[in-house]
């Protein structure tokens, strides 16, 4: 995973079900065709499909899709790594001129050490930045990024994030869980929080790509996850009444003992893409034509998260005596290969 998966939204009173049924979708716009990090758990481990894929995004893409998409809560420039591809700053300008209320980024933000970068992405439009960072010091973020200097450019491109926040700049980071920084998840958090960062979404990995490949290596299992968090929220919450870290993308019947709170989710979401065989593979032929749209000599096919889930995670029988059957997304098939379903306990209603 190059890129954080999508932040949860700020929690409120109502249950973590109650939130998950009120989320809005909102419009990913494929802007990074590739990537200066090179993370051992990325998903997107096809780059050559990725980068033939997302170099088709022109100033006209974005125009038409901001276009139809003005309503939307938000609108998120990701895959690969944003910051390389030189039309960004342009390209969040339309977006801002199209009237879209949030415009985001899922970054590594090497690139903001440089803060002339920054300030031309703020002057454009850009208000909230999800900036993807897996230690509390060089050495664990970059075993993890496999990159060498990468953790101080990204603490950078935080520390110049953070002193725009006075003029409403939100910042968000993403800590994709792993066997090697899952101990010392509240050393992360407590030094993203003094850096700044206003939530701090602690992601679970999906089992594809490289997390698929390098699973064993990586990848604990859900229930060692949800005692680590426990652990850490528990010793936080003696320090401050609401912590703003949130685990996501983990199967709920997991996080029974973690409070409502901090029980993440991933958000609705969809981007457009040129109609290829993968794209159309993934939508049932009695949606398709549904789901393209066309304007002049484009075309594009609207592709939802629950496309790319449903066709890689799963459920059985009991799940549907579970209180969290309608809002959780199964598990993912390649993690069922390895742990099996013994940890997954229906939770009843």
């Amino acid at each position: 995973m190059d890129e954080p998966g999508p932040a949860a939204s700020a929690p409120t009173a109502e249950s973590v079900v109650e939130r998950i049924a009120g989320m809005q979708e909102r419009v990913h716009i494929l802007t990074g065709a590739i990537c200066n990090n090179n993370c051992i758990f990325c998903m997107e481990e096809d780059r050559d499909g990725r980068y033939e894929t997302n170099s088709q995004t022109t100033d006209e893409t974005v125009r038409w899709i901001t276009g139809l998409n003005r309503n939307t809560e938000e609108v998120c420039f990701t895959s690969g790594e944003p910051t390389t591809n030189p039309s960004l700053a342009r390209w969040v300008k339309i977006a801002h001129d199209q009237g879209i209320r949030r415009i985001s980024v899922m970054t590594n933000a090497r690139a903001l050490s440089h803060e002339p970068t920054l300030r031309r992405l703020l002057a454009a439009g850009m208000t909230r930045f999800y900036v993807s960072i897996h230690g509390h010091d060089a050495k664990l973020h970059e075993s993890l990024t496999r990159t060498p200097g990468s953790f101080d450019q990204t603490l950078g491109g935080i520390d110049n994030i953070r002193k725009y926040k006075s003029r409403g700049i939100e910042l968000h980071t993403s800590t994709v869980i792993t066997r090697r920084n899952l101990p010392h998840l509240g050393e992360i958090y407590r030094f993203l929080r003094a850096h700044g960062v206003d939530q701090v979404v602690f992601n679970v990995m999906q089992a594809n790509g490289r997390a698929n490949t390098y699973f064993e290596r990586i990848f604990p299992p859900y229930t060692e996850i949800a005692a680590g968090a426990k652990a850490f929220l528990d010793e936080q919450g003696a320090i401050e009444a609401q912590v703003p870290a949130f685990l996501v993308d983990i199967p709920l019947c997991t996080t029974t003992a973690l409070p409502d709170f901090n029980r993440g989710y991933v958000e609705r979401y969809a981007h457009y893409e040129p109609p290829t065989a993968a794209a159309e593979q993934l939508i049932p032929a009695s949606r398709l034509a549904s789901r393209t749209i066309e304007r002049e000599d484009q075309k594009a096919v609207k592709v939802t998260r629950s496309d790319l889930d449903d066709a890689q995670r799963q459920k059985r029988a009991a799940c549907a005596t579970c209180r969290y059957d309608a809002s959780c997304e199964g598990v993912w098939t390649n993690y069922l290969k390895r742990y099996g379903w013994d940890e997954f306990v229906p939770v009843p209603a």
